[in-house]
């Protein structure tokens, strides 16, 4: 007579439950799902537990209970700390949670948890709509946005999480909790910004506005020599920028592209890249200053918003270590700090973006979302990307270094999306004044800590 193990006939019936599959070591589904954007998380979860309902979540969440396993919840994979994985673990991939409705009556898009941006800026440009989004289309939207979410339209109608309207999820114990401003309105203000650990998030309803399906948009490339210029131009264009300019400024390597000069092509560079969330004439005028600098290669002009959006897609496959630096300004002494230091970033797609934020982002208060730092007029973002292990600990001193530079100008705070697992501290301050709260908010929705994000709220 053989008998049956009380795991394995906890197995056999999750996988009976699962509408997806059940995925061990071995399978290529398993390999897939633990391939994430960044090379060095290398996790080996015990199962992965394809998700394509909510009820599959349930099922999941109610074995890893029953057999006392950690958790990770896996959608877009770019979480750069791998909090998408866990080792011997059970995975909750929900990527087949893909539905889009998008309802042009009341603007709301509601997204499946497991839906991408590239997915969500495609439907709602059906109807000349649009929210922020993700400047990577490859991204998650879930993670995004519970993290903040910035991206091109953050100046004029506010971060991805302060334009989430509602989100349903499945808690620690298989509860399905809907949070909204008339439901668990103190949830829905955790979900804005405070991150991934109150529960599994099946799905998402996000305000929507006019936009497109034409804007001004583009790239300006320039030989690195002119970088102190090009940087100070950009720093003083958006100084007195109204909110429907968001641009960037990032040092780069030149791609090797055909409509690239060849004299740039491969080489160090600066580029200032963006849009104006309005109509094609007005972009053309507000970016006029940065198209007097004369561009060495200069991309601007009008183009779909769903294209423009997938067009600076990060590379997959490479080793990663992100950091980030809010900080007030960049007098002209912060500038030559970061030009310096620029001039060290390795051939290849590593680089260093500097967004500007102001506008709508800085309108939203701790009421609102917990995210603090809202008061930065920068954010100075080190992506440092690499193939050989060899060089692990160089690229991330490198990513550290810059922050160190900038030191003089910080504001203390951080964004939390643009970072990755840089301890506590960094992420109390990222919240400030609001750590406490959701501390509260944690311990309502998640008292045994089953959820855990490099947010860590405890």
């Amino acid at each position: 007579m053989t008998t049956t193990s009380p795991l394995t006939a906890g197995v056999d019936e999750l996988r009976f439950r699962l509408h997806g599959g059940l995925h061990e070591p071995g399978d290529s589904y398993y390999e897939d799902s633990r391939t994430l954007f960044n090379t060095v998380i290398n996790r080996r979860p015990r199962y992965v537990a394809e998700c394509l309902a909510v009820d599959d979540v349930v099922a999941a969440l109610a074995f890893a209970r029953g057999h006392d396993l950690p958790v990770a919840v896996r959608a877009g994979g770019h979480s750069v700390a791998g909090l998408s994985l866990c080792d011997d673990g059970l995975v909750l991939d929900v990527r087949g949670m893909t539905d889009i409705d998008v309802d042009t009556d009341r603007r709301i898009a509601r997204v499946g948890g497991g839906a991408r941006w590239a997915d969500l800026d495609r439907a709602t440009q059906a109807h000349g709509l649009a929210t922020t989004g993700g400047r990577v289309s490859t991204t998650g939207v879930a993670g995004l946005t519970l993290g903040g979410g910035s991206g091109w339209l953050e100046r004029k109608h506010g971060l991805a999480c302060d334009n989430l309207i509602a989100a349903e999820l499945v808690c620690w114990d298989g509860r399905i909790t809907r949070a909204s401003g008339e439901e668990n309105p103190e949830l829905l203000w955790a979900l804005r910004g405070g991150g991934g650990s109150f529960g599994v998030v099946t799905a998402l309803e996000l305000a929507l506005y006019p936009l497109g399906p034409e804007v001004f948009a583009g790239v300006a490339l320039f030989a690195a020599h002119r970088a102190h210029r090009v940087l100070r131009t950009f720093r003083n264009v958006m100084y007195q920028a109204p909110d429907e300019l968001s641009l960037a400024c990032a040092f780069i390597t030149a791609p090797e592209e055909d409509d690239v000069p060849t004299e740039l092509r491969g080489r160090p560079a600066i580029a200032i890249l963006g849009m104006w969330a309005g109509s094609v004439d007005d972009g053309e005028l507000a970016l006029a200053p940065i198209r007097a600098l004369v561009p060495d290669a200069d991309f601007f002009g009008p183009t779909g918003y769903a294209d423009f959006q997938c067009s600076v897609d990060d590379p997959p496959g490479y080793r990663n270590y992100w950091t980030a630096e809010n900080v007030a300004d960049l007098p002209d002494e912060a500038i030559d700090a970061v030009a310096r230091r620029a001039a060290e970033l390795p051939a290849g797609p590593s680089q260093l973006f500097i967004v500007a934020w102001g506008g709508a982002v800085a309108r939203f208060g701790p009421q609102h979302s917990p995210l603090a730092g809202r008061d930065a007029g920068f954010i100075v973002h080190p992506l440092l990307l690499w193939e050989d292990a060899a060089d692990d600990e160089r690229s991330r001193a490198l990513a550290r270094a810059f922050r160190a530079d900038l030191r003089p100008w910080s504001t203390g705070a951080t964004y939390p999306n643009f970072v990755g697992d840089e301890g506590s501290q960094r992420m109390r301050a990222a919240y400030g004044t609001s750590t406490e709260r959701l501390a509260a908010v944690k311990a309502e929705w998640d008292p045994r800590g089953v959820f855990r994000t490099h947010q860590d709220i405890q």
